[in-house]
């Protein structure tokens, strides 16, 4: 049981050149929540590129080539693998920033690694054996969402898993956990107690205030929280911030609600950074 279990020193996780997680700067993890086209996603790399130069911090770009866990079979879910990684390998090459996307079988594991940095694995999909192993099994980074209906502690399993394979590099990421029907909470000891883990953890702002299914055909989100959640998950610990956003959030076909305006991607990133070294100091 994790309770049994000596904390352990976080072990950093080199994502790309430059970009370490873990290893004592705040990072974040940034982009759209679906590829909608190659040019608004290439628009919102250049604006996530810019602000992490400008502010000095690590920066990974995220962005799902298919959302397969739609509320509605007629919502869209993205422009599939291929045409999806091609424009994913267009932002790493032209940005310079390293990659994050969603897989959701072995075949897209292996095929995604060729071209992300980072393989993430979904929420509902984080007590998948064969998807962790695989994931592993590729040598990339491996971030996992702690499902909503998973406490922090049971995630220890999910770490063994892939470290099964060798691979060390592990995140584990807090999302919210299920309250009632269509409302999601965020319990802030589930940082530490996967801290202690031994591995790095990430604060998905964003899906911790969704409302899922609260639409009916889709979900909701209080979006408005999204910056005062950032910086009580900073205060309490963590090690990067998961933060989906876009120029126009209304108008995005998943998870509007809850995504943070592109415009104030800057500011919110910059007061995270002050709590964050604030932290280091006491």
């Amino acid at each position: 049981a994790w309770r049994d279990m000596k904390p352990k020193k976080v072990r950093p996780v080199r994502v790309a050149p430059g970009v370490v997680i873990g290893g004592g700067e705040l990072a974040a993890i940034c982009g759209p929540c679906v590829i909608e086209s190659e040019k608004l996603t290439m628009s919102i790399a250049a604006t996530v590129a810019k602000v992490g130069k400008a502010l000095r911090m690590p920066v990974i770009f995220k962005a799902s080539y298919d959302k397969a866990n739609r509320s509605s079979v007629s919502s869209y879910r993205g422009p599939g693998l291929e045409k999806g990684l091609e424009i994913l390998a267009k932002v790493r090459k032209k940005y310079g920033l390293p990659v994050l996307t969603d897989v959701h079988t072995v075949e897209e594991a292996v095929a995604a690694a060729d071209v992300v940095d980072v393989l993430q694995i979904p929420a509902f999909l984080c007590r998948q054996t064969d998807l962790l192993i695989a994931a592993g099994k590729t040598g990339r980074a491996v971030n996992v969402k702690k499902g909503q209906f998973m406490s922090p502690g049971e995630m220890i399993n999910v770490v063994k898993k892939i470290e099964s394979t060798g691979n060390k590099k592990i995140l584990l990421t807090e999302r919210g956990t299920t309250f009632g029907y269509n409302n999601l909470v965020v319990d802030y000891r589930s940082l530490p107690i996967m801290r202690a883990m031994g591995v790095p953890v990430v604060f998905d702002a964003t899906h911790s205030v969704q409302q899922p299914g609260g639409r009916g055909g889709s979900s909701g989100g209080l979006g408005e929280y999204v910056p005062a959640m950032i910086r009580a998950a900073v205060a309490v610990g963590c090690d990067a911030l998961f933060v989906e956003t876009h120029p126009r959030p209304k108008q995005s076909p998943s998870d509007g609600d809850n995504m943070l305006p592109l415009s104030k991607l800057s500011a919110t990133l910059r007061s995270a950074r002050e709590i964050f070294e604030a932290g280091k100091k006491r």
